[in-house]
């Protein structure tokens, strides 16, 4: 997801977040298959829990190989007449897609806040945005899209790939969910979904839009379930042409081994430990401002976040005073209160992650500057981490190189250029980088060495239609607009074409 600057705010009354009970519990305990809601082929449940309670607020049903071969089955019967559609047909399925989604707008952005904690005004504001931004990206992009053209006397024809399989992360479900499903409809694609069974509510909430835009059976299904017994089936299933993937390298690694078997195609956005270089002609005190913020944003919890920031050596410490004062000022607690700025992360294994990330960065001394172990003050329960900057931190400290997933930020010292470009390009991620500088030329010369899919000048607004993915293990692939669409296309050489 891309980066989201959320500004600190100041105490507001305080706003309950009612979620529609009708909307939201009618099909928790299903799957959609061939355009209906249909029972788990084996009954099996899973708490969803609200990490800002850490007590579980509903539950879902969880499948395995016999609920994904029945989706898969309806994808492939679908995808024969799909696929030869018109293109204004799929179109104006994605724009009442986007009607609907509207319609449910407030819904959805009530689900995203309670099963994974966002604060209801991110949550409506950045959360549920992001699928709308999104599909109207892929609108406009397809409306322009061109899936033919000529070579000599060679017609090259892009055309649907296939059965797609779409498995997608909890951080920004919306977000990534509309990314994956959008373009694949644009191609003329039939899809297997399954959300993240950590943030699934959204993900149902979706599947509803679907069903209410009056999408043809089979072309959108979705099964929720467990990485290994739903993720794991989805990818290496024969009749499944694609998989695309959004979430750990780890992960990303098994469903990659996974899916070879049958040599399927695989577009994959995978981790990241972005490097946010401040060089010495930006303003400081705005620059450093700016990258918390970045940081911080989603509590920490998107892939491409400037987790690096990379200041010049003889300001370090003056670095380090703007960023406390930055940090301290970020308030944590419930997210359904609306000064909330930072909620809870997601679950009690990413809370525990954190937590150890942060004592080990103590051990291997770097310098604590505000934040730590532990909840915030007046905060007994719920998976709530401190604000927490660390300074002095070298490149071979483990808080320099793995992915913390929290509101973590590391501050290292660099004394010229070509040392902060050193640092920033050494690692196994590629998936963003971050330059500052009060001159563009500059800015764009750095930018050129940077090996990261993803470079961002100067805390740019978002841009839906530029291209998202990684360099080396970050992944491969690209999201966004057209450029996702070309991802679910096959590419047919026609020669001869003149006779």
């Amino acid at each position: 997801m891309a980066w989201t600057i959320v500004q600190a705010r100041l105490p507001r009354p305080a706003m309950t977040c009612n979620v529609p009970s009708g909307a939201l519990m009618s099909h928790h305990l299903k799957f959609f298959i061939d355009g209906a809601w249909v029972d788990p082929a084996v009954p099996a449940l899973l708490d969803v829990i609200d990490p800002s309670t850490e007590e579980a607020f509903t539950q879902i049903s969880v499948g395995g190989k016999a609920d994904v071969d029945r989706a898969v089955a309806a994808a492939k019967a679908a995808f024969q007449s799909f696929a030869v559609t018109d293109r204004s047909e799929r179109l104006a399925l994605l724009k009442r897609i986007l009607e609907i989604y509207n319609e449910r707008y407030e819904d959805i952005a009530a689900a995203v806040s309670r099963e994974m904690g966002a604060p209801l005004a991110f949550a409506r504001e950045s959360q549920a945005w992001a699928g709308r931004a999104h599909l109207e990206a892929t609108i406009a992009a397809f409306e322009r899209f061109e899936f033919s053209e000529k070579r000599g006397s060679t017609m090259v024809v892009k055309e649907p790939i296939g059965v797609c399989a779409l498995i997608t992360p909890w951080n920004w479900p919306l977000n990534q969910i509309v990314c994956k499903v959008a373009p694949a409809i644009a191609a003329g694609c039939t899809v297997v979904l399954k959300p993240s069974e950590i943030a699934p509510i959204s993900g149902i909430i979706f599947a509803e839009v679907i069903e209410a835009a009056g999408t043809p059976k089979g072309v959108f299904n979705m099964v929720n379930g467990n990485g290994p017994d739903v993720g794991q089936v989805m990818a290496g299933h024969p009749d499944v042409d694609m998989v695309s993937f959004t979430g750990s390298t780890r992960a990303g690694i098994i469903v990659a081994k996974t899916a070879a078997e049958t040599v399927k195609r695989v577009a994959q956005e995978l981790g990241g430990k972005s490097a946010n270089i401040i060089l010495p002609d930006a303003d400081l005190e705005t620059a450093v401002r700016k990258g918390v913020e970045g940081c911080f944003g989603n509590s920490g919890q998107s892939c491409d976040a400037p987790t690096r920031m990379l200041v010049p050596a003889d300001r370090h410490d003056e670095a380090l005073l703007f960023a406390r004062d930055v940090a301290e000022a970020f308030i944590v607690g419930d997210p359904q209160a609306e000064d909330t700025v930072l909620g809870p992360v997601v679950s009690e294994i990413q809370f525990n992650k954190i937590q150890r990330l942060i004592e080990v960065g103590i051990e291997e001394g770097a310098l604590l500057v505000t934040g730590g172990p532990g909840r915030p003050e007046n905060l007994n329960r719920g998976y709530y981490v401190r604000p927490t900057i660390f300074g002095h931190v070298s490149p071979d400290m483990t808080i320099a190189r793995e992915e913390i997933f929290g509101p973590v930020l590391s501050i290292l010292p660099y004394e010229t250029e070509e040392q902060a470009i050193a640092i920033a390009n050494d690692t196994v991620y590629g998936l963003a980088a971050y330059i500052q500088s009060g001159d563009i030329e500059h800015a764009r010369k750095v930018a050129a060495r940077m090996r990261a899919g993803s470079v961002y000048l100067n805390y740019p607004e978002w841009d839906t239609f530029a291209p998202f993915g990684g360099y080396k293990q970050s992944g491969n692939g690209r999201e966004y607009a057209d450029w996702a669409i070309h991802d679910f296309l096959e590419i047919k050489g026609i020669v001869g074409w003149d006779g």
